[in-house]
């Protein structure tokens, strides 16, 4: 995806896990980060609790939507993700995208990988691998009108 880009229509999940959510939710009230993640990547369990933070810290003012990309066969167990969810704290929506729906629309290649649109779901920053909390803090809070922490 390019930058300004429209965020994608969150359509063809597997199933949503901890509710759902439409891009007509999203829009118009406030950002969105969207990170990608999969029940197989240490690093995207090692990011967990920074993105959780963020999540929390950010609560009044950032959606967070997480998507479950599978990487392979033993990713799509829809119990396994739930499980990982629960023991890494992912309370966010996550929509599970077993046959790469939203993975295509995004164009997407890696786990982590993070986009963050602002309030009118224009795509402002996009980052992929474990590292980077700190430009994603930058990012985030550019799009948010803050100067940053």
């Amino acid at each position: 995806m390019r930058l300004r880009s429209d965020m994608p229509e969150l359509n063809g999940a597997t199933q949503w896990i901890n509710g759902e959510v439409s891009k007509s939710d999203l829009i118009g009230d406030k950002p969105t980060l969207i990170h990608f993640w999969s029940v197989s990547c240490g690093l995207c369990k090692d990011a967990m609790p920074n993105i959780n933070q963020f999540r929390d810290d950010y609560k009044d003012e950032l959606n967070v939507i997480a998507v479950h990309m599978p990487r392979s066969e033993k990713d799509l167990d829809i119990d396994q993700i739930k499980e990982v969810a629960a023991e890494h704290d992912i309370t966010q929506p996550i929509f599970v995208d077993n046959d790469h729906t939203l993975t295509d629309a995004f164009e997407n290649e890696y786990v982590p990988a993070y986009y963050v649109f602002d309030a009118e779901g224009k795509l402002r920053h996009y980052q992929a691998g474990g590292d980077g909390m700190k430009m994603l803090t930058k990012r985030v809070n550019r799009v948010l009108g803050k100067e940053t922490k």
